[in-house]
């Protein structure tokens, strides 16, 4: 990432006719928004003196202080390469501050700060590569969404058979202008499904271009005629979409994880972090899986974690270790899907990992590739998770006492709403019959 300035944004605006700037945030639940100014109120707006209501912001809402105020990162500049070459549109990302210039309780971006710079008082830097899933779909006559798709591809499939060939081929073009690193791209196993994997990065820097990602994929999408949805399980009976996080940290300069004399090249820090992971996981997953449609893709015969268990072989538990060492040594935490926060979700589970390692924890051991025995498994719905998540007092400590009971107020709405409904498949498995 590019360092800038001031006076090196103001700059730039004027030298590459710059018009309209999106001052962007991300909501307690992971949803991007913006305010957008011309560049007239450029110079105020970086001197944080852009203020929005957030009475009608869902989580904010709830929250004590009705005028907050935006405060630009300038290193998190960037224009948008599908919107108009003359007069172009660029946006900043920003922390949330309140009137007083304090850091806003409910903004997820500076609860994830507060917890990197926990791990810096140990020593550490995190390091995050993900693994973003989703699918292309067609919409309807009036561009909603729909589940429909001629795409007929499976996994690294190409065209014909790879539908979204074209899409995928700008989505990753679009990225690499805005500065990302891409890694690869390619057809994922269910129809329609597709994954992009850009390079890893700092845990805030990773959890900033995890939210610019989604919108580039929706925009390039959009062009196409198509929809992108980042929906957990948006097809009955296929693979659903995750966010594989890849973790490692750093120390001294030095990759904290890597051991050359373990069988797994894990470190003892790269087991505690992984024992910690594993002590919250189920708390975590409220965050990390927040929807109720989160929970139909941990389900088993379809590639996602269900156990809490871990390997250095097998491709399908909760924690894998792949195949590399050294520098490249690494934990993969398979449960994460992009409907969540990711600002959150790097904080608890990095609170988690540290937590593991202040207390010197053990894993246990490693299912290898073998049937796991019964043990634990992960929430079988939203109503498990965030029960797990409300007795969880290092997800309370890492998100704060308000935003913690913001988000859990929120989500068991969400449940509630959810159990009243009655379903189509209710109705037709049981209305002829009852």
């Amino acid at each position: 990432m590019s360092h800038y300035t001031k006076d090196d944004i103001m700059k730039k605006v004027k030298d590459e006719d710059v018009k309209f700037i999106r001052l962007q945030f991300t909501d307690l639940f992971g949803a991007t928004k913006n305010l957008a100014i011309t560049a007239s109120e450029l110079e105020k707006a970086l001197d944080g003196k852009c203020m929005f209501d957030n009475s009608s912001i869902r989580g904010f809402d709830r929250m004590k202080e009705s005028d907050l105020y935006l405060s630009p990162d300038t290193d998190s500049y960037a224009t948008f390469p599908w919107r108009p070459q003359q007069g172009k549109v660029m946006r900043l990302i920003c922390d949330i501050k309140s009137a007083d210039g304090t850091p806003f309780v409910g903004d997820s971006r500076q609860i994830l700060k507060k917890t990197i710079q926990e791990a810096e008082k140990m020593g550490f830097s995190a390091d995050v590569g993900p693994e973003c899933e989703f699918f292309l779909f067609h919409t309807d006559e009036d561009g909603r969404p729909t589940t429909k798709t001629h795409d007929a591809g499976g996994y690294l499939d190409i065209a014909p058979l790879d539908m979204g060939e074209n899409c995928r081929r700008d989505i990753c073009l679009t990225l690499e202008e805005m500065g990302f690193l891409v890694e690869s791209s390619h057809h994922e196993v269910a129809k329609a499904q597709h994954e992009v994997d850009f390079h890893y990065d700092k845990a805030l820097s990773t959890a900033d271009k995890i939210m610019t990602f989604k919108m580039v994929v929706k925009s390039i999408a959009q062009r196409h005629g198509l929809y992108a949805t980042f929906m957990p399980k948006p097809v009955g009976n296929e693979n659903g979409s995750g966010m594989h996080l890849n973790i490692s940290l750093t120390k001294d300069g030095k990759n904290a994880f890597y051991d050359g004399d373990d069988p797994y090249k894990l470190s003892t820090v790269a087991y505690q972090f992984m024992a910690g992971v594993l002590a919250h996981i189920k708390g975590i997953c409220a965050i990390c899986n927040p929807l109720v449609n989160s929970y139909k893709r941990l389900v088993s015969g379809y590639e996602a974690p269900v156990d809490i268990v871990w390997s250095g072989k097998s491709r399908s538990p909760l924690v894998r270790i792949p195949a590399v060492d050294g520098e490249n040594s690494r934990l993969e935490l398979r449960s994460p899907d992009s409907s969540a926060n990711p600002y959150l979700a790097l904080a608890v589970i990095l609170k988690a990992g540290l937590w593991g390692i202040q207390n010197n924890l053990t894993p246990p051991a490693s299912v290898d590739g073998k049937e796991p025995k019964a043990g634990e498994s992960l929430p079988e719905t939203l109503k498990d998770a965030l029960d797990a998540m409300e007795a969880d007092a290092l997800i309370r400590e890492t998100l704060g006492e308000e935003t913690f009971q913001c988000y859990l107020d929120e989500k068991r709405a969400e449940w509630d709403a959810y159990r009243k409904q009655v379903t189509s498949w209710e109705i037709e498995q049981y209305l002829s019959q009852y």
